[in-house]
């Protein structure tokens, strides 16, 4: 059976990529999954997509469940915690939405857990910190917590959140296809070097 393509697109915080993400999409035309997934998990889950947008990136559970995740073969959440409920709803969607069509997908471990199921170009996202400061200033408003501070929690929990249900390193190169520097080269050129490396892997199998 032929796999999807599909674009994942890890990124630091502050760093543009949900931005870049749906502006791929939309250049490409196809779907482009970043809120909307969360939707679909509290539609399954029961859970609040408020508690969801919090638990879905960032927290970690201090169960042995995490660190035994090698196949993610699991059957029911009896002795999981709600973070590892929510987990393996998440991982069940994400899969069958990488096996329906092409699409973009922000966040989630996409890359991951997506390894096997679709034809992935895998993105990460980064930038220096003073450009990312500004970013989330201008985006999300000012705050009691100081910008710099934020910005260096977000990351250090994002990348135990990656490192507890993947077992690798987030942001580490190896992992991804492609790695670009928003703030280096703007938004509109990580967008345009994305869609052309899609096309790329589009046509090198029409020749």
């Amino acid at each position: 059976m032929k796999k999807q393509k599909i674009i994942t697109i890890s990124r630091q915080f502050g760093s543009a990529g949900r931005t870049i993400g749906k502006k791929v999409a939309e250049k490409l035309a196809i779907p482009c999954y970043d809120d909307e997934i969360l939707q679909k998990v509290a539609a399954e889950s029961g859970f609040h997509p408020d508690f969801l947008k919090d638990q879905g990136e960032y927290y970690v559970s201090h169960t042995f469940f995490g660190g035994a995740l090698a196949g993610r073969n699991v059957n029911g959440y009896n002795g999981y915690s709600i973070q590892d409920e929510i987990w393996i709803v998440q991982s069940k969607i994400i899969q069958e939405l990488g096996a329906k069509e092409p699409c973009v997908i922000v966040g989630r471990c996409a890359d991951y857990l997506l390894r096997d199921v679709a034809d992935c170009l895998k993105v990460f996202i980064h930038a220096d910190m003073d450009f990312r400061a500004k970013r989330i200033v201008e985006v999300y408003g000012e705050r009691n917590e100081k910008p710099l501070k934020r910005l260096a929690d977000k990351d250090k929990r994002r990348k135990k959140f990656y490192k507890y249900y993947t077992g690798l390193e987030w942001g580490d190169a190896k992992n991804y296809d492609v790695a670009l520097d928003s703030g280096r080269l703007g938004i509109d050129a990580c967008v345009d070097v994305i869609v052309n490396l899609y096309r790329m892997k589009e046509q090198r199998e029409t020749d």
